[in-house]
């Protein structure tokens, strides 16, 4: 049994922070995976100025992959990672028993944290359940920091969080936070000031970043940081420096940016704009379907149109009003 003395030790003082990558799985025209583009994709992430990722998450379509699939990700991405900023692992599973053995997996291999979404067929109706389920998860990585995945619009359930953590605080000694992807800011300033602002409460919206981190955010994990992290980053510099009009232009292009994708099947537009910024990770598996050829230089011609590829690379330049 792990000394809880020692694991409280190892986790105080790790609270995440900066922009997380919510990593894409790379896959062939076949839908296999295609693992030899992973130390390309974690080396654009660091000189983009991410700190840290976020793997098998929604993103990286974890929930359309087997269960070794998942574990062969998550190894690659830590092995390709090599310590130098923290690897969370997402181990949901409508199977509490698979998602233990990827919980295992995760903490064998070294991942800095897990994560897990709650099981979705069967909708989890009550903080009860829900402490039950990640309780039996989480016991499984007894010396990994767990973090709860709040998806409500992809899991059905809208559990109060502020009432997860105080009773999961005692049921789960792994405990630490959650990743919270929902656009309550009011339950998510809550989360972050409970019991002493305790817990690490990480933002999971990105078209609100600017909101958040005025509320009080320290972290933010998301999809969109995979091609334009560095609005992001100019974004919150701009307000941690008092330039507040500046920080509300970025998180502008940040919407409209979002807004232009969000006219084609997301995910499949992103992998398709991340082609187009150089790197191949292949297409999404069903039931996400993958754009058509005229869908993609239609993609192109409107990201070209609202100035993207301009924007979301040199950002020394000033914006325009």
């Amino acid at each position: 049994m792990v000394d809880e003395s020692l694991l409280m030790q190892r986790m105080s003082g790790r609270k995440l922070s900066g922009l997380i990558a919510a990593t894409y799985t790379p896959m062939k025209a076949c839908g296999d995976l295609n693992l030899d583009v992973v130390p390309a994709m974690v080396e654009k992430l660091l000189r983009d100025g991410v700190s840290g990722l976020y793997v098998c998450g929604s993103t990286g379509e974890g929930m359309s992959l087997t269960t070794r699939e998942r574990q062969l990700v998550a190894s690659a991405f830590v092995d390709a990672t090599d310590g130098r900023v923290p690897v969370i692992v997402q181990v949901g599973h409508n199977s509490l028993r698979e998602a233990q053995e990827l919980a295992k997996h995760a903490q064998q291999i070294g991942a800095s944290a897990i994560s897990a979404t709650c099981p979705s067929y069967f909708k989890v109706a009550s903080v009860q359940s829900l402490t039950l389920c990640m309780q039996e998860l989480a016991a499984a990585a007894p010396e990994t920091p767990f973090y709860y995945y709040h998806i409500p619009v992809l899991t059905g359930s809208s559990i109060d969080m502020v009432e997860f953590l105080t009773q999961a605080d005692e049921a789960i000694p792994t405990l630490v936070g959650l990743k919270y992807t929902d656009t309550k800011l009011f339950e998510f300033q809550r989360c972050l000031e409970l019991s002493n602002r305790k817990f690490d409460v990480v933002w999971g919206c990105d078209e609100m970043l600017l909101g958040a981190t005025a509320t009080g955010a320290r972290a933010a994990i998301g999809s969109t940081y995979n091609l334009a992290a560095k609005i992001y980053r100019q974004m919150t510099l701009a307000l941690a420096s008092g330039q507040l009009e500046t920080a509300r232009q970025w998180q502008s292009k940040s919407i409209e940016m979002i807004c232009t994708i969000g006219h084609y099947p997301f995910h499949p537009a992103m992998k398709a704009i991340l082609a187009m910024q150089g790197l191949d990770v292949g297409p999404c598996r069903l039931p996400l379907e993958s754009l058509s050829q005229s869908q993609v230089e239609s993609l192109r011609e409107s990201l070209d149109a609202i100035g993207f590829f301009e924007w979301s690379g040199d950002t020394s330049k000033p914006i325009d009003a």
